[in-house]
């Protein structure tokens, strides 16, 4: 079946610039910023209807998920539905409002649930600051369908959990094979919706953080 144009303006433009990924750019390739928006001269807010067809299962890294780009690049990894047929471009998700994302913010305290940091931190390290926002969390559960819930977090942690499906079941089954002093503990830790960490704990995990070079210079003063 032969694909429609890409330049064909009677297309929407989300129609337009998916075609134009295909016809153009091709599956595993990289274009920039300034690519797209010459193609689409005049069109106003390409770049969002660009990320629009990730609704529709299609993958365009940006440098966040492929540390081989550029800030102003992108890549197009894998085609999703097919939008520009009949049906096809319809949104499987109703969009959140303005209300439901207040209050799952306040809900969540305010917190990214994924790691814990407050909307406007820095991260450790750097000067990038944490932006909460509502992402969709896949849950299955015993039973029954998989479900989408809503859940706070950062831009970080939300490029990292697009594709995770949380298995509850699993989880819960989990929660009633621990003997019952660490179930205590666990119990703790979920009635303050907060965990403290050990030194040694908080030691690890700045230790993973580290360059190769570092991380000898820990392992030689350990020996």
């Amino acid at each position: 079946m032969q694909l429609p144009s890409w330049q064909d303006t009677k297309l929407g433009t989300m129609k337009r610039a998916a075609l134009w990924l295909v016809h153009v750019v091709g599956v595993g390739n990289s274009f920039t910023k300034e690519q797209l928006r010459d193609a689409f001269p005049g069109v106003a807010q390409i770049d969002r209807r660009m990320r629009d067809l990730r609704d529709f299962g299609w993958k365009i890294d940006t440098n966040r998920e492929d540390l081989t780009l550029d800030p102003n690049e992108q890549r197009f990894v894998t085609m999703g539905e097919p939008v520009w047929e009949p049906g096809k471009a319809t949104k499987k998700t109703s969009p959140v409002s303005a209300a439901q994302r207040r209050e799952l913010l306040a809900k969540d305290g305010y917190l990214c649930r994924s790691c814990g940091i407050p909307a406007g931190q820095p991260y450790n390290g750097t000067y990038e600051t944490a932006q909460l926002d509502v992402a969709r969390r896949l849950v299955s559960r015993t039973g029954s369908e998989p479900v989408v819930q809503l859940v706070t977090e950062c831009n970080r942690c939300r490029v990292g959990g697009r594709e995770l499906t949380v298995d509850l079941g699993s989880i819960l089954d989990r929660i009633r094979r621990l003997p019952a002093l660490e179930r205590e503990i666990l119990a703790g830790w979920v009635a303050a919706d907060r965990r403290e960490l050990s030194e040694l704990e908080s030691l690890w995990a700045v230790y993973r953080t580290l360059p190769a070079e570092s991380r000898a210079a820990v392992e030689q003063a350990l020996t």
